[in-house]
């Protein structure tokens, strides 16, 4: 096997390797519940969309407002992300899996809302590695009664 195509096929495993473990360490941080600028910069380029069941939202500072908002509804939560397809292309890629939530309400009730669907991303290589610069989250379904969102900016999609 020549050297550039060796080149090329350990690029290929070293940026699926980096992209899975950011899409891991993300889907951890949301039930670790530190949502700051650290936070969002760790995981999104600045011009972030996300399109998530709780609205859509454009760019890392409206991105951690609306993320933090709606964790801050949960006391607790499990995060589970599988079956992830990753697919690169130079400094570009997408990757798509499963996910289901587990979610503990803030209500005091006890209650669980579980949720479940696919997250579609797109990443772009930055300086600072893999970042997330498009993200969509479809439900398959649900169970339980999801938590009721406050009124006002925070909420608002």
């Amino acid at each position: 096997m020549d050297t550039e195509v060796m080149q090329r096929r350990l690029q290929y495993l070293t940026d699926r390797a980096e992209i899975g473990d950011l899409m891991d360490r993300y889907l951890r941080s949301l039930d670790e519940g530190r949502f700051d600028e650290a936070w969002a910069r760790a995981f999104h380029t600045e011009d972030v969309t996300a399109e998530l069941p709780i609205g859509t939202v454009h760019g890392r500072e409206a991105l951690l407002r609306h993320v933090g908002a709606a964790m801050a509804l949960f006391e607790r939560t499990v995060h589970l992300g599988t079956n992830a397809v990753i697919e690169t292309d130079g400094d570009r890629a997408t990757a798509r899996g499963a996910q289901l939530s587990t979610h503990v309400l803030a209500d005091g009730s006890g209650e669980v809302f579980v949720s479940a669907g696919h997250a579609d991303n797109e990443l772009v290589r930055t300086a600072e590695g893999w970042r997330i610069a498009r993200v969509s989250l479809r439900i398959a379904w649900t169970q339980g009664t999801p938590p009721e969102r406050p009124a006002g900016p925070a909420a608002e999609g």
